[in-house]
Parts: structure tokens; C-alpha cells; sequence
């Protein structure tokens, strides 16, 4: 069956007061929990510049980790992860309407991460990332919804430019100020001796993908390893809060689907 190990770190960095990342796991409790529900690693960033960052991400993180537990067994984690994830906008959306938060502009970005049998889903919004970590290299798996990722796609400036505008941190998406929000998910096909990374930008934007996967390459435990990029990254810069979840796929169970339903198949 399916089993991971997971680190996780956070740190305020050497510039704010207060940490406005958050982050959330669901872990089953049981074999017959993994193979129904599986696991939920999830990572949310405060957007800067507005109010109450600390309240968008661990509200969009709360609604994230309870709404998976409480999933219908077995549900299709591709179609589950963005219905959560729209449920989770929606809540903080929501804050703005109540009195203690009327007239306020809260918003977080949040990646989210569900591993069953031999795959991972992996849905976001805005700049939080997840990587891959196999055979000794970092792909990056998510693409940043921000103002230069688009300018970069269309062709108006370069991947070396784009690092350098002032402009990095504009959000195209994030979740809370509309009613609605489109998360991207992509599927992937674990194998054993996969890592995945999901971190907040305070740390991917200090990092190069080589760095990172050197760091989570060694041969260390996986909590050691969580510590250390984070470190690194306050290390480089700390001009912002900065947050990583390391998650090891230790074993898979590969599964085929037959009318809808998983059957595990002959190993």
C-alpha cells in the first residue's frame, strides 16, 4: 500500500513579526483510511501587502484538511481537491463579510498535494509551489499564477527577467477576493523514492531547483531535511516568511480502474 513520510518547517524569516504561512496534513489513521481517503498535504501563504494574511491562510488550511477527512470514501481526489479548494476561497471570501472583518481585504494563495494508491493530485492558486524530487532532479510541478508567468508565457520577457522584476509577487489569482476562484490540478504517477515539495515563495524564490534538490536528496530524515531548506532560504535572504512540506513516497500500491472503480493490480 501507499506510504509516505513527511517533515514540515516554518519560520517568520528575519524581517516580520508574524508568520502568515500555514500549513495543514490529513493523515489516515488506518490502511483501509489510506486506500479510501489517502493523505492531504497542504500549504497556504497570506498574500502581503493586505490585512489579515494569518487569517486567509489558516482559514483556506482549516477548511482544506476538515472538508478532506470528511470526503465521501473513495471520491476521485482530481475532482475532490478543487472542489475544496473553492471551498476553501469561499470561506475566505466569507471573513470579509462579517463585522470583525467588514471592510478588510484578506487573501492567501495555497497549494494542496492528495496522495491514494500510486498517484498524487496536486491543485492550486497563486505562487505557492510543489515540486518533484526524482532521480536527483527538482521539475516544478506548479505554475505561478502571477502577473510575470503570464508575460512570460506570452513572450514579452525572458525567465531571467521575469526574476528580476520588481513586479515577481503580483497575484493573478488568489483565493478571497472573488466568490469564485479556478484552481489549476495536475496528475502524477508516484514511483518509490519520489519526494514532494510544497513550499511558499520565501523559500522557492531564494532556491534554485538544484538546490533544492540537494537538499532533499541527502541521505538525512525527512523533518532534518524540512528544517534545512527552510534554514537555507532564511539563510540567503529572511526578507519573508518561509515554509516547506517534505513529503518521501516509501512505498505504492499500483492500482487500474475498471468502471470507475480502483482494483489493485499484480505486482
Amino acid at each position: 500500500m501507499l506510504e509516505v513520510q513527511f517533515g514540515q518547517a516554518s519560520d517568520f524569516g528575519k524581517v516580520r513579526t508574524n508568520n502568515e504561512d500555514a500549513v495543514g496534513s490529513f493523515i489516515p489513521a488506518s490502511r483501509q483510511q489510506a486506500r479510501t481517503h489517502g493523505y492531504l498535504f497542504t500549504v497556504a501563504d497570506g498574500v502581503g501587502g493586505m490585512d489579515l494574511g494569518e487569517v486567509a491562510s489558516a482559514t483556506a488550511i482549516s477548511v482544506m484538511t476538515e472538508e478532506f477527512a470528511a470526503a465521501q470514501s473513495g471520491t476521485m481526489l482530481i475532482s475532490l481537491l478543487p472542489r475544496l479548494i473553492q471551498h476553501a476561497n469561499a470561506a475566505v471570501h466569507d471573513c470579509t463579510l462579517t463585522p470583525q472583518y467588514r471592510g478588510k481585504n484578506i487573501a492567501t494563495t495555497l497549494v494542496a498535494c492528495a496522495l491514494r494508491h500510486d498517484q498524487a493530485i496536486v491543485s492550486h492558486v497563486g505562487d505557492s509551489r510543489c515540486y518533484l524530487v526524482r532521480d536527483r532532479e527538482a521539475k516544478q510541478i506548479t505554475q505561478d499564477h502571477t502577473l510575470v508567468n503570464e508575460q512570460r508565457k506570452m513572450g514579452l520577457i525572458t525567465a531571467s527577467e521575469m526574476a528580476e522584476s520588481d513586479s515577481r509577487h503580483v497575484l493573478i489569482r488568489s483565493l478571497g477576493p472573488q466568490m469564485f476562484v479556478a484552481a489549476d490540478t495536475t496528475a502524477l504517477t508516484l514511483q518509490v523514492g519520489d519526494v514532494l515539495v510544497l513550499s511558499t515563495d520565501g523559500l522557492h524564490d531564494e532556491m534554485s531547483d538544484r538546490e533544492i534538490a540537494s537538499i532533499v536528496t541527502q541521505n538525512k530524515s525527512i523533518d532534518e531535511i524540512a528544517r534545512e531548506l527552510v534554514a537555507r532560504a532564511v539563510e540567503i535572504d529572511g526578507g519573508d516568511n518561509t515554509t516547506a512540506q517534505v513529503i518521501r513516497v516509501r512505498s505504492v500500491e499500483q492500482i487500474g480502474m475498471y468502471r470507475g472503480r480502483p482494483y489493485r493490480l499484480p505486482q
